[in-house]
């Protein structure tokens, strides 16, 4: 018998955690309520390991990361959204539904260490109900949206803003991540966040303090970007992090509003009967000949004086810079011409000279002592060098 028992109570696990993990988690949702579920890692823990806890004692921590969406669809609907910060994070699923339906959410959890996939399937019926006729959203500068989303934080910010709207009569409609309003991505820095804004709804009236909102002097203090001083009286944030920003508070008055105006009915696609389709006149000619000028006749005009300057700069003027080159190589060559004349005409009037030549010219000449030296009878191959000196067109190569 007992092992019977054991054999049934290992039966009962199996089909629980078989079956129960697909089960559906029904929820009832007023319209314009705000609704929070928590994607808590511990219940898909347990579908990826479901004996490891009763056997081994060991639950596994691993990284998951949540995926959702409507069934049938890519996507969630377009009042719910998902929030996850990091893989060993739980996920949130929130929003303020805005019309009655039903909707079908599958979510998926991916584990990172063993790549398993799990799924969990919620269903959301959402029912008519009345909006409250006076809200305020306020700005919650040093808040994420992570943060906010668990009901401990979410009653803190309750009770602060109960304390200004003077009601406990009080409920929060919407939460929305400032960077889903246009926000600007902080700085990865300490003290740096992104910012929610918190819509809260009453069928009380506005207080004495969310009403200073309306005054000219505060909306003078708001725009002149001055430090705004908190109304006398209506500082009730107990925690530093939950306090407002006054000049982000927007009071809605829902029972001032002009009502929707219908939705325009439908007909069947047939005309009435009522006479023959007179389809529209054809529209009036039009005369393209301006736009063919404009397009075509004035473009062409410009390349073609364009391709005449080119051919001037390129051909025209060519003549007039080789006969300046030209006059330049002879003026060049003259004064060439003239230098070798000259030297020729010194060359001739140095050679008719009767004066005798100075001894500087003589050949093995001593500038420091002015003697002569006697010249030298030797086979040094200097000998015809020096010979060459004096007379250039003797041969000074060596014959046999």
């Amino acid at each position: 018998m007992a092992g019977c028992g054991s054999w049934l109570f290992f039966l009962t696990v199996c089909v629980v955690f078989l079956f129960g993990a697909n089960a559906e988690i029904k929820f009832t949702i007023p319209v314009g309520k705000f609704f929070t579920y928590e994607l808590m890692r511990e219940t898909f823990q347990n579908d990826f390991e479901p004996l490891s806890r009763i056997y081994a004692g060991h639950l596994y921590n691993d990284p998951m990361i949540f995926k959702c969406n409507k069934q049938n669809f890519p996507d969630l609907p377009e009042w719910l959204r998902l929030t996850q910060r990091h893989p060993y994070d739980n996920g949130f699923l929130y929003g303020t539904p805005t019309s009655p339906g039903k909707h079908t959410i599958e979510v998926y959890a991916y584990n990172k260490r063993s790549y398993e996939t799990t799924r969990h399937i919620l269903v959301f019926k959402v029912v008519a109900e009345k909006m409250l006729p006076y809200q305020a959203e306020f700005f919650i500068k040093l808040r994420e949206i992570e943060k906010v989303l668990p009901s401990s934080v979410q009653d803190e910010i309750k009770q602060d803003l109960q304390k200004l709207w003077d009601t406990e009569d009080l409920e929060i409609v919407n939460i929305t991540n400032a960077l889903d309003r246009g926000g600007r991505v902080p700085l990865p820095l300490a003290g740096h966040y992104e910012g929610v804004f918190v819509k809260v709804g009453s069928e009380q009236y506005f207080s004495n303090c969310l009403l200073r909102v309306l005054t000219p002097e505060h909306q003078r203090q708001c725009t002149a970007v001055s430090r705004v001083k908190i109304p006398g009286g209506c500082n009730f944030c107990s925690v530093p992090s939950n306090c407002i920003t006054w000049c982000k508070t927007e009071l809605i008055d829902l029972t001032k509003q002009e009502p929707v105006p219908p939705a325009p009915t439908v007909g069947l696609g047939i005309l009435e009967e009522g006479g023959d389709f007179n389809p529209p006149e054809s529209p009036p000619s039009r005369d393209y000949f301006p736009d063919y000028i404009v397009t075509v006749i004035v473009p062409l005009i410009i390349a073609i004086i364009l391709c005449l300057l080119l051919a001037y700069i390129m051909f025209g003027r060519r003549e007039g810079v080789e006969k300046r080159n030209a006059k330049t190589n002879q003026i060049q060559l003259y004064h060439h011409y003239t230098i070798h004349g000259n030297t020729d005409d010194l060359r001739s009037m140095a050679g008719n000279r009767s004066v005798t030549p100075p001894l500087s010219t003589l050949p093995m000449f001593n500038s420091r002592t002015g003697e002569r030296a006697p010249p030298l009878h030797s086979d040094s191959p200097s000998i015809p060098l020096i010979a060459a000196q004096h007379d250039p067109y003797s041969d000074t190569l060596p014959r046999k």
